[in-house]
Order: C-alpha cells, then structure tokens, then sequence
C-alpha cells in the first residue's frame, strides 16, 4: 500500500473481496474474470462484424492488430509454416495483455468501488501473482513447443555452441541453461513492475491535482495506454523470440543431416 498524507491510498497488492469455500478471490483475480468475459464477448461479436472488404472503425483496427501480430510471428521463423502455427496462441497473448493493460486505468478502478474496505477491482496485470502465471504458462509452451519441434536432443544442443564434452563450452552451455530459466521471472516482473508503476503515477498526479485531476491525470493516462501497448507487444515479441530461436536452430540442424548426397561420377573409361 502506497499513502501520501491522509488522504491518497495507492494499493499494490491484490486484496481479497470474497471467498469460495476455502478459496480467496481478491480484487485482480475477479477484475481478470470480468475482462476476460468482455474479452470473449468483444471478439465473438467483432468476428461477426469481419467481412472480405474492410468497413473502418473498431473492427478493422483489430483486424490491423491481428495482422501485425501474425506477422510479427510468423517472420521470426524460418519455416514459415511453422510459424503460422503458432499465431492464434500469439495473437491471443497480445490482446490478453493489452485489454487487461487498458482496462486497468479506467476510473472505476481502485478506490471508488469498495468491499470490506477493499478496492472491488484491480488491473490483473498489475498483480505480480498474474503476471507470474502468465510467464510461466507462455515459457511451458515455449518449451513443450520447441522440444516437439526439434526433439529433446537437438534442442538441448542449441544450449551449447560446441561439443559440452569441451569444458568451456559446458560452462558456457550451463550459464545458458541457466540464463534461459529466468526468462519466466524477466517476463513477469517487466509487465507487474509497468503496470503497477503507471497506476501509482496516474493516483498520484490526479491526486495533487485535486479539483483539476481530471486535467493532470489525462497526460499520463495517454501515456500509460501507450505504455499498455508496448508492454503487450514487448510480451509476445519476447516469448515469440524464445520459441523462434529454439526451432529455428532445430531446422538449421536438420537441414545440415539431410543434404542431399552428390550424384557420383561415372569414372569409366569412354570406348572409342
């Protein structure tokens, strides 16, 4: 909890609204479920407005997200057949961030809505416990998808950049191995700490702006909806590289065993 006199309160802590038999909800956990149900609404009426020839408006800036994203991914591989497999997880991830970013500052956010003395809502990517989750849920991904890409041996290679029976080259492997496992707190942390951040900021300038907040919040709301979707992009371009460095060294691999064998040449002798 964040408090600057007596009168503004910044929490940066999920708090618990109610209970389900032994399990807490807290304030991040239901505002997650209540985007996540706009989420599934929005699209699901956004894929029936989509049409062959673009009419503007809120459905072609989807259709132009959707699209960015798709690339994005898709030219990270090498294969690019292997990479349009991995798009509807991408593009999925991407908006996932970005709504829950965005919705995160809305004014009903945080303090005018209680329960128990608690903020009823709270940003989910502002709850390190979410942003945690959504590393970890991406990096399993990442590596189930790579091992069933490039096959357990070839992808523990790609740790190493020479034989690991060289001792250098083990050390150097290890580290990597290492390095590879923080992906998950790196993620995690970026997304929390810039969310969490930006709330404090906005809290802060709209409270020492008193009669005028809404004036001297509206600089930095602006700025943290930019912030929301730089954050989302840096996410799955991120996670899309993790999983793209993997495969693309698989295929690199298997290109190098699979070349074709030179035709032979015939050394017989000509008749005359």
């Amino acid at each position: 909890m964040l408090s600057v006199g007596s009168a503004l309160v910044v929490h940066i802590t999920p708090l618990p609204v109610f209970h389900i038999g032994n399990v807490t909800i807290t304030n991040s956990i239901l505002y997650g479920w209540i985007t996540g149900i706009l989420m599934i609404v929005f699209f699901a009426w956004a894929a029936r407005k989509i049409t062959v020839k673009p009419k503007g408006g809120i459905v072609q800036l989807i259709e132009a997200g959707v699209d960015f994203i798709s690339n994005l991914v898709v030219s990270s591989f090498e294969d690019k057949e292997r990479g349009y497999k991995y798009v509807p997880y991408f593009v999925t991830l991407f908006f996932f961030v970005l709504i829950n970013n965005w919705l995160g500052i809305l004014p009903l956010v945080g303090e005018p809505f209680t329960s128990h003395g608690n903020p009823l809502f709270r940003p989910m990517t502002g709850d390190w416990n979410a942003t945690l989750a959504a590393g970890i849920v991406t990096m399993v991904f990442v590596y189930s998808s790579s091992v069933r890409e490039a096959g357990f041996k070839d992808y523990f290679k790609h740790f190493f950049v020479g034989s690991p029976l060289n001792p250098l080259y083990l050390v150097i492997g290890l580290i990597e191995m290492l390095t590879d496992l923080t992906r998950v707190l790196s993620l995690s942390i970026r997304l929390f700490l810039n969310v969490s951040i930006g709330e404090i900021v906005i809290s802060v300038f709209a409270y020492l702006g008193g009669f005028l907040a809404p004036i001297t919040a509206v600089p930095f709301t602006a700025l943290e909806l930019f912030v929301g979707a730089l954050q989302a992009y840096i996410f799955v371009v991120l996670s899309t590289t993790y999983l793209a460095i993997a495969v693309n060294h698989a295929t690199a691999e298997h290109d190098l065993t699979d070349d074709t064998v030179p035709e032979t040449i015939d050394m017989k002798p000509e008749t005359a």
